[in-house]
Parts: structure tokens; sequence; C-alpha cells
């Protein structure tokens, strides 16, 4: 059975689980579940993302002429971690290198996840230490699956993503898990995304020329939910083609994307990664708010 933490201040309640160190419930006061519930569509809710964002060409990972295989958004979502601390309102998860992950990611690392529930707002909180000799070169991001429509008598197509500020930049795509070589017009107007099934058809939008630090989720007559970001760079916004009618939205804050369809040679050269030095450390952080 997975093991399971839950915490409450009275006005979220979230559960972890030691599997992924996944988010896999948060509840409004009145007990309202705004998480996906990981139906058969998609068996997850908001699964962890290292050390890898996207896919690798090939499924490869190349250090120093030798190949290792990795697949789509790492390993950390398939390892249980371990409990560092857990209270009524906040936990930690950590995860070590180990035999397994040196044998396909031959770097030292720890990386802890605190999960805290802060007045009206969920705070995850990402610290990626390096605990070997060599520069660590990683990418870590969130996938948090919320409920698409967020209240069920709702048309998927009147909600929208109200961004921070505007954002003019255009967008990337993917073409069989990799970046595009060229960017695409942004379906974002000014600050404001209307949301549509159709957006998903040609996958994920990948923000990789991001302003703004927050984004309110909402529509007429439903719970808005805000998510806000510290030190992610990246942000991509998924769910299920229309035909495959998910009922979620993910919002995901990333530092790295998937590989571009042309790069190859040493993962170390990949771009948008985190090279971190030796016994030094980054935190990312994301907070999950309903207004």
């Amino acid at each position: 059975m997975t093991d399971r933490h839950t915490i409450a201040n009275g006005y979220l309640t979230a559960t972890v689980k030691s599997d992924g160190a996944e988010l896999c419930s948060l509840q409004d006061g009145t007990g309202q579940e705004m998480l996906w519930q990981a139906g058969p569509e998609w068996p997850r809710h908001a699964p962890v993302l290292f050390p890898i964002v996207g896919e690798l060409r090939d499924d490869r990972l190349e250090v120093d002429g030798r190949a290792y295989r990795m697949t789509r958004h790492g390993f950390a979502r398939a390892r249980r971690f371990a409990w560092g601390a857990r209270s009524a309102t906040a936990c930690r998860l950590v995860l070590h290198d180990d035999g397994q992950t040196k044998a396909i990611y031959p770097f030292g690392f720890r990386f802890g996840i605190d999960y805290a529930l802060t007045d009206d707002a969920l705070e995850v909180t990402y610290t990626i230490t390096n605990t070997g000799n060599a520069v660590l070169p990683v990418s870590a991001g969130a996938h948090p699956a919320f409920r698409w429509p967020l209240a069920d008598d709702i048309d998927k197509a009147a909600h929208h993503l109200e961004f921070e500020s505007p954002e003019p930049a255009p967008i990337r795509r993917l073409d069989n898990g990799l970046l595009k070589p060229e960017p695409v017009a942004s379906p974002i107007v000014g600050n404001m995304l209307k949301l549509d099934p159709a957006l998903f058809d040609a996958d994920a939008i990948v923000m990789d020329k991001l302003v703004s630090r927050s984004v309110r989720y909402a529509a007429p007559g439903a719970p808005t939910i805000e998510v806000s970001w510290e030190g992610f760079r990246d942000l991509g916004i998924w769910s299920k083609p229309q035909a495959e009618a998910g009922d979620f939205l993910c919002i995901e804050p990333w530092y790295g994307t998937a590989s571009p369809a042309d790069f190859t040679g040493d993962f170390r050269a990949k771009p948008g990664l985190m090279l971190i030095p030796p016994g030094d450390r980054r935190v990312l952080l994301y907070r999950v708010r309903f207004c």
C-alpha cells in the first residue's frame, strides 16, 4: 500500500504519497477536490519531473561518450522517496543518488521536496544539492493537474488563464516529444489565454521566454486557482488532445524543457539545464492558492 501523509490547516488539505513524492489531493476548506484524480485518460496527479523535463532524443543521455537511457521526465516520479519530516501542516521527502540512479544518470545528488501549508496556499519547495565531485547538469519541474472544468456545470471553453504580465513571446511546440526548431505565434492575447481542448491537439504549450511569475486559472461561477513560482524559468501548459477527453489542465513550472529536435552530443551541453557546482544547491518553489 502506498505510504501517504495528509496535511491540513483549516483552509486547505493536501495529501502526498512517498511514491514519486507526488501530491495526490488538494482540497479547499469545504472539501472540494481541485486536483485531477488520476483517471484512465492519464493515471497521475502531479508528478515530479527530475532530472530532466520532457524527452531526450532517442531517450539517450550521453556523458563523456557513454550513452545512458533516460525516459520522459526522468526517474524521480517512479522512485519511492524517504520521509525526512512529517507534521500536521508540512512534510519533507528526500531522494538520493544510488546504484539504480547511477546506472542511468552518473551524478551525485540529493533532491528534497518540502510541502507546507502557509495560510491560504500550498507551498512546494524543491532543493537540489550536488553531492558529487563534478558539475551537476539537471532540470526539474512540477506537473500539477487541476480539474477542467473547475465545476461540473461549466463548459471547458469558458475557462481562461490570466498571466501576471503580458506574454508576447512566441511559444514552442513539440514533435514526437522534442522541441520543434521554430517558435510559433502564441495563442495568448495580452495576458489572457482562452482555454479550449483544441489547443492541445498539438501537444503542450511550452513557454521558454516567460515574463510572468504567476497565473490565475478561472471560469465564471467557479473558484480561481493561482499558481505562482520562484526560481523556475519556463512554463508548460498541457492537457490531452480533445479526442482523448482528459478532464484536467496541467500548469507546470519548469527549469528546462525537452531537447531540441536537432540536439545531439553530451548531455551537459543541452540547452536550458541548471549546472550546479559541487557542494552547491538550487532552490525552486511554487505555490497553489485558491482565490
